[in-house]
């Protein structure tokens, strides 16, 4: 398949784009920073890299060209402290969205946290207490990413989404993940980032959680 990658200069993006041409696909790069990227990455010869922002519809278009799916690694940033608001990644879905449908590119997997919620979640204290923390000291975070969901939800209805719930993320070299959601008993509180990029691309094999948003731990 030929895929393009988002949130690829970040240390899940890196790991993703390395996990797919493993898996011998080729990759499309859009990022705002290329030059983020480790060399290996940019001078591979599977690899195109495009330099642009998720607000600009055009560049954004000249990357979906001849793409069969989207797989993205965006996330919720922080700068010196501070997120901004007007939910800028969740109106960057709405572009990436806009853009798939005019390319009629129907698969995308994205990156989500436990703060987007799923009919199959069961109540857990844990993970609420978590949220709600996430909610009360950044909150522009917060809704930020509830934002992504429901706009995958709404606006990507004619698409194969799959939000991919993350915990807290670690460096850890296990690859091994356990898949459900928040509350089921099955899961925990942190994933290796190399889990979350294994798992993203086998996902893209399978099409296991099409239309749904499983939560992933460590086994």
């Amino acid at each position: 398949m030929r895929v393009l990658i988002l949130g690829a200069t970040g240390p899940c993006g890196i790991l993703l784009v390395k996990e797919a041409l493993g898996a011998s696909h080729t990759v499309v790069i859009f990022a705002r920073s290329p030059d983020k990227l480790p060399e290996e990455i940019r001078n591979d010869t599977r690899v195109t890299v495009l330099k642009g922002d998720l607000n600009d519809e055009s560049a954004l278009s000249v990357a979906m060209e001849n793409v069969d799916a989207v797989l993205s690694a965006l996330g919720p940033k922080l700068s010196c402290g501070t997120y901004p608001s007007g939910e800028p990644l969740a109106h960057g879905y709405s572009l990436i969205i806009k853009v798939m449908v005019a390319h009629n590119v129907k698969r995308l997997i994205a990156l989500g946290t436990p703060s987007i919620t799923d009919p199959h979640d069961k109540q857990s204290l844990k993970w609420s207490l978590v949220v709600g923390g996430i909610k009360t000291l950044v909150p522009a975070v917060y809704s930020d990413i509830v934002a992504v969901g429901n706009t995958i939800r709404t606006e990507g209805d004619a698409l194969d989404w799959t939000i991919v719930r993350v915990p807290f993320l670690t460096d850890s070299n296990s690859r091994d993940v356990v898949a459900g959601h928040v509350g089921d008993g099955k899961t925990g509180t942190t994933l290796t980032r190399v889990g979350f990029a294994a798992f993203v691309v086998q996902e893209l094999a399978d099409n296991k959680w099409v239309k749904d948003a499983p939560m992933i731990t460590v086994v």
